[in-house]
């Protein structure tokens, strides 16, 4: 009887794990589809990743050395992005991750490099806040951190 129990509870553990683990691959291909759609420059498909009414902000240290932060709408993002003109080139490669969920809320505090015409740019963390909306994971906030030193290594 005891080594059924066992199972049991053995077998309830691995099927919690897996859940997570999906939730979490979800919420990662979230990430990985918005910067997909930001490199092509297509805002309508950026969009499809992104809840109502999305908080951007920033922080970073200006050139004296004073914390800087703002906020900006979504809609500054999409249209930056979709404006940069063909003759340059620009990449954010992601290079570590961490994803927490919990029901219905998930974080992805994820590292990145920023790349110009294949000029290092600057680097720091994006830290997006997510919620499922009945099976479908939504960017609802987005806070990085910017700067040209201490990046994250792979």
């Amino acid at each position: 009887m005891k080594k059924l129990i066992f199972f049991a509870l053995f077998f309830v553990g691995i099927v919690i794990t897996s859940a997570q683990s999906d939730e979490e691959v979800k919420v990662k291909e979230v990430v990985e589809g918005f910067f997909e759609a930001f490199h092509k420059q297509d805002s309508i498909v950026m969009k499809k990743y992104v809840g109502d009414n999305v908080l951007l902000q920033t922080t970073g240290r200006n050139k004296e050395g004073k914390t800087m932060f703002r906020t900006e709408k979504i809609e500054k993002l999409y249209s930056s992005i979709v404006s940069i003109p063909d003759s340059v080139q620009f990449q954010e490669k992601l290079t570590s991750w961490s994803i927490q969920v919990d029901r219905t809320m998930a974080n992805a505090w994820v590292g990145y490099e920023f790349w110009i015409n294949d000029e290092f740019s600057h680097c720091g963390i994006n830290s997006f806040q997510m919620v499922n909306f009945d099976g479908d994971w939504k960017i609802v906030y987005l806070i990085d951190t910017r700067g040209r030193t201490g990046c994250i290594e792979n």
